[in-house]
């Protein structure tokens, strides 16, 4: 390599404009030349603020990363170190977990998990839809579960068939109550929210109202919150309350738990068959 001229750079007295130097960013592997010592490397590494030159015999030498303090082919640069790259951004899905990219659905296991209507498996979807493709979890609306005991006779649980169930309005002393507690099989988990309907379960202020209203008795709830509200008949008031879910934060607590403790329990390995 040429060493470095004086006119490179110019002369201050004469008047002449200094060349600009340019800087070349030092890429592990780049060889370079050190003028003062005529020591000649490939960097290798950067110590506290100087970087590490191992020469064709295996030596390293430590160097300050000055203004035009290296030649690159003849030429005096100034050596710059690499741009740390940005820490990749972890995209999380709607329910909170860190989403899969590129994911392909898991081939669904034999258990599965039931909600008592169409509108409960549209939210649980709409929430954890990425959870259960990765987990290769089917949901299934039950149309209610005042046949729930025999459904799960028909369904045939065991180990790596198990059920988790989704129940509205399971609160002490309701007739949604009475019917789970009619079931005694340890591969069914059934938890539930004091909510009477899965539209209860989402925030009144994601919808923009200040509470659900109170619907009278022997009025079907959905008919009355939807004239309460003005929001036309109940597919109507069921297209304004999924579109304004968009995540967990949007539902009351008590759904998220359930919902969560129930793709636990169908995904437990220790429920798998061995």
């Amino acid at each position: 390599m040429a060493a470095v001229r004086s006119n490179d750079y110019g002369d201050i007295l004469s008047g002449r404009p200094r060349k600009q130097v340019p800087e070349v960013t030092a890429e592990t592997g780049l060889v370079v030349e050190d003028p003062a010592s005529g020591f000649c490397g490939a960097v290798v590494r950067f110590e506290y603020g100087n970087v590490v030159l191992e020469d064709r015999h295996g030596r390293h030498r430590l160097f300050p990363l000055t203004p035009a303090g290296f030649l690159v082919d003849g030429r005096p640069v100034t050596l710059v170190r690499p741009k740390a790259a940005a820490p990749t951004a972890r995209t999380v899905s709607a329910s909170g977990s860190v989403r899969v990219d590129g994911l392909r659905a898991r081939t669904a296991r034999e258990s599965r998990i039931w909600v008592e209507g169409i509108h409960d498996a549209e939210l649980v979807e709409r929430v954890w839809g990425h959870d259960l493709r990765v987990e290769g979890v089917v949901v299934e609306p039950l149309q209610g579960i005042d046949h729930l005991a025999e459904r799960v006779e028909e369904f045939g649980t065991g180990p790596g068939r198990r059920l988790g169930v989704l129940v509205d309005h399971l609160v002490a002393g309701s007739k949604e109550s009475r019917i789970v507690d009619a079931l005694g099989d340890e591969n069914v988990l059934v938890t539930g929210h004091p909510y009477v309907d899965v539209w209860e379960a989402v925030k009144p202020s994601v919808l923009g109202i200040a509470a659900w209203p109170r619907v009278p008795r022997g009025v079907a709830w959905k008919d009355g919150v939807c004239a309460a509200l003005g929001w036309g008949d109940p597919a109507d008031g069921w297209r304004r309350v999924r579109a304004a879910v968009t995540g967990f934060r949007d539902l009351e607590p008590p759904l998220v738990g359930a919902v969560e403790r129930l793709i636990d329990f169908v995904t437990d390995p220790g429920g798998e068959i061995g």
